[in-house]
């Protein structure tokens, strides 16, 4: 993980391997955001000039190097762009910040230490600046490097993540700014925890070493931790788990983490799909769409992590985290399209495709985490590939039986940065799934189908319980070029998400 400090030094004085300022896109070209007086001085006046005749504008992510003039302990000045310039004077939007911060992290991988001077104006500058450059200096190397060698016969792996950062003008003696800093440093690295997990290959990421990662940290962390293995998940009557993972050899697991506050009021309860590779099984799924299965755990990563971080912070409020883990394979004890499972709540499902697998392993966890009664329940899973076609990529979907809870959560993802939408739940879908064999089939209508993969769900919500899900098969696993603090492979998302739920849940600040 990268460092990061506050720094009370200035721009001209600090040694640094590379100083990141800030430039907005003005009417007339490139204009010097806060933070960067010192340096555009070294410059004599003339840095936004310098960065126009380079072709710099100052749109959002980009990044132009220069060599750093005399005056300046640093060898190079990397500007990055902030977009238009604000109407209020340099205060610019938390998500741009991240942002920027996050595409300068990236562009100077390969460095040791990088200080950055960009606007921060209050304590969210300073935490949307540090988680930016936190999640933009990640980088997934554990499989890399090998046994390559350069010239100099030393291992030739990949450019190592920017090894420390240093916050300009902020204040280390302000408890604000202090606590937006460690915030951040908690949230960047459970998001980087999530990431690693998805990124990690399926051979090694099986459902029990999975638990294994979860137990471990929780119990680094005072977290409880409880894990089911196949003989218990047998005995306790889990069909919908058992019936995803008994085509595998490797065996699926239920595992429960469980974080309580001595003065917490308020419980939320989070379930995740943690499906390690998803095959389809016997609905196998085409060529080309078996390469990223990987990552249909996400959810469970994203729930792993959120509870993990809760902890850190100390949050007055109880977090259960539930991950239904299972690996999708077909083989001759897999379940067959036909096969009629009898879930944990009792109701018997007709599976009409195996690849509609993460709702069953979902709807035995619901069941489970409704026995708790918590205030609120928020499963988070790479579900459906119609959400991806109704959203795109980079945005979740939010359904819930409360349209408050949901719009809730849709505003609190929203502000931290995780695009989302509020979706329905169309009643008359319903009844696409009505079985004559069983008492409801896994799949529905194909128009709508994430809509109807969510009213499936409901039907596993305890009576009276708040419920939300969260449908994260675009942005869960990002195959396009790497922007702003968003790398190729594994986000982390909906982990910022549930982790801002469970603070204002704690606070009473929840609408």
């Amino acid at each position: 993980m990268t460092a990061l400090t506050l720094s009370t030094a200035g721009a001209a004085t600090l040694r640094a391997d590379a100083l990141v300022v800030g430039v907005a896109k003005g009417p007339k070209g490139p204009v010097v955001a806060a933070g960067a007086e010192a340096v555009d001085k070294a410059f004599d006046g003339k840095l936004a000039g310098v960065l126009d005749a380079l072709g710099a504008s100052g749109a959002e992510g980009e990044v132009t190097k220069l060599p750093a003039p005399a005056g300046l302990k640093v060898p190079v000045v990397l500007a990055v762009g902030l977009g238009s310039v604000p109407e209020k004077a340099e205060s610019f939007d938390e998500e741009v910040l991240r942002r920027a911060a996050g595409a300068a992290a990236r562009a100077l991988h390969g460095t040791k230490k990088a200080a950055f001077a960009l606007p921060l104006d209050d304590a969210s500058a300073v935490t949307a600046v540090a988680e930016g450059a936190l999640l933009g200096a990640y980088a997934f190397t554990a499989y890399q490097g090998g046994e390559k060698k350069a010239g100099n016969g030393k291992n030739a792996g990949p450019k190592q993540p920017l090894a420390e950062v240093a916050l300009l003008g902020a204040k280390p003696r302000d408890k604000e700014h202090k606590a937006a800093v460690e915030r951040a440093v908690v949230v960047a690295t459970e998001v980087n925890v999530a990431r690693d997990l998805v990124n990690t290959p399926p051979n090694d990421l099986t459902p029990e070493a999975f638990a294994a990662v979860a137990s471990a940290a929780a119990k680094e962390n005072g977290v409880k931790v409880q894990v089911l293995d196949e003989k218990a998940l047998v005995k306790g009557g889990y069909g919908g788990i058992m019936g995803v993972g008994k085509g595998s050899e490797n065996p699926p697991r239920l595992v429960k983490l469980t974080y309580t506050h001595p003065k917490a009021e308020k419980t939320l309860a989070f379930v995740g799909k943690g499906i390690t590779y998803d095959s389809g099984g016997i609905s196998l799924k085409p060529a080309g769409h078996n390469e990223t299965m990987k990552c249909d755990m996400a959810g469970a990563a994203a729930v792993f992590a959120s509870v993990v971080a809760a902890a850190k912070l100390g949050l007055k409020v109880n977090v259960t985290g539930w991950l239904a883990l299972a690996e999708n394979m077909p083989s001759g004890s897999a379940t067959k399209p036909g096969d009629v499972l009898r879930m944990y709540s009792g109701k018997t499902v007709e599976v009409l495709n195996t690849d509609a697998e993460g709702r069953l392993v979902l709807g035995d966890a619901l069941t489970k985490a409704s026995e708790d009664n918590p205030d609120a329940i928020v499963d988070v899973a790479t579900l459906t590939g119609a959400m991806v076609l109704a959203l795109g990529d980079r945005t979740f979907g939010i359904m819930a039986n409360d349209d408050a809870f949901r719009t809730s959560i849709h505003e609190i993802a929203e502000e931290v940065g995780e695009s989302s939408w509020p979706m329905p739940l169309p009643a008359e879908l319903r009844k696409t799934m009505d079985s004559p064999t069983a008492d409801i089939a896994n799949m529905g209508v194909r128009m709508g189908g994430g809509l109807v993969a969510g009213l499936f769900l409901q039907e596993f919500v305890g009576e009276g319980i708040t419920w939300a899900h969260l449908d994260i098969a675009g942005p869960a696993f990002h195959e396009g070029a790497p922007h702003g603090y968003t790398p190729k492979g594994g986000t982390g998302s909906a982990v910022r998400t549930l982790v801002r739920l469970a603070e204002r849940t704690a606070t009473g600040d929840l609408g």
